[in-house]
């Protein structure tokens, strides 16, 4: 049996306890399909997931691998395959923390065909953030006439988020740095920039008030959202657990909510155009650290990939 590079840590760290490594290539098992992977994008979580901040969510076993989102090309069928060949290009997603290697072993029902209209390094990063922001636009239900107002309105989950909701014809505000606004505008979104003095800038361009508030950043968004007098059933946050509880707002976008069906309709909108996912930068596998270290400054626009 070959080996095969795998992104592996031990113990729950910083950035630094993660390695890459030569682990056993996978098998598939029943109805699972082996893919070859070519992209594999970066989240937010799994930095939570990796320094124990999320253990009590996610809890983990050691050693632990990492990654969720991929695209790649299928290298072998398990026994009940049917939908699946060697050499189709596909895109989708596990649940087992291990898209972060040269194989990943993927339920078979986890996968989409790749459209070639679609970048690899785009197939292999759509399915976290645009999951949770398909999530998150369903749940919220921003309608023509509705103001909806979007933090980190220019990151992975943001900025599809923001897109979907101007395409069910709201008025949408997003909150980002002044370096996104000319990308917000350019998507229909009404830009306002973040820090000191942001509840009154968004007061100026929503006079009439706000019926919605999507946060996909924390560090206070939920409170901005209530002292805004969005309702609490219409205030959702995708990262500050603990403030959603005690406010009694939404939890939105989690991983049991998303289905292989929504994946599929965000790959037909990203291949026709109706949807855009940009890519900040890819790093080869071998790199993990750097992407890492990049993600966590908190300031991308659209999302990170690891290449294989």
């Amino acid at each position: 049996m070959s080996d095969m590079r795998a992104v592996r840590y031990d113990e729950f760290g910083d950035i630094d306890v993660l390695r890459v490594e030569e682990v056993p290539d996978p098998v598939p098992g029943d109805g699972e399909v082996v893919v070859r992977l070519r992209a594999a994008g970066i989240n937010p979580g799994e930095a939570g997931i990796r320094s124990g901040a999320l253990a009590e969510v996610f809890p983990s076993t050691f050693p632990s691998g990492q990654g969720s989102d991929l695209a790649g090309v299928v290298e072998g069928v398990g026994d009940g395959v049917t939908r699946w060949r060697v050499g189709d290009e596909v895109l989708g997603y596990v649940d087992t923390r291990s898209s972060h290697a040269e194989l990943v072993v993927v339920p078979s029902g986890q996968l989409v065909a790749r459209p070639a209209t679609v970048a690899w390094d785009v197939a292999g990063a759509l399915h976290v953030a645009g999951a949770t922001a398909y999530a998150n636009i369903r749940d919220l239900d921003p309608r023509p006439g509705e103001v909806l107002v979007v933090s980190g309105a220019a990151g992975g989950v943001g900025s599809l988020a923001v897109q979907l909701a101007v395409e069910r014809g709201a008025t949408v505000v997003g909150l980002a740095s002044e370096r996104n606004h000319d990308w917000l505008r350019a998507h229909g979104v009404v830009p306002v920039a973040y820090g000191e003095g942001v509840e009154a800038r968004v007061r100026d361009v929503a006079p009439d008030g706000v019926d919605a508030f999507l946060d996909t950043f924390g560090s206070g968004y939920v409170d901005l959202a209530l002292a805004l007098g969005a309702p609490s059933e219409r205030v959702g946050t995708i990262i500050d657990f603990e403030r959603a509880q005690q406010a009694g707002v939404l939890v939105l976008g989690r991983n049991d909510e998303t289905t292989t069906a929504d994946l599929a309709e965000l790959t037909e909108r990203i291949a026709d155009g109706r949807l855009d996912l940009e890519v900040a930068a890819t790093y080869p596998l071998e790199e993990v650290r750097d992407a890492f270290r990049q993600l966590e400054k908190r300031h991308t626009r659209g999302k990170i990939v690891l290449t294989a």
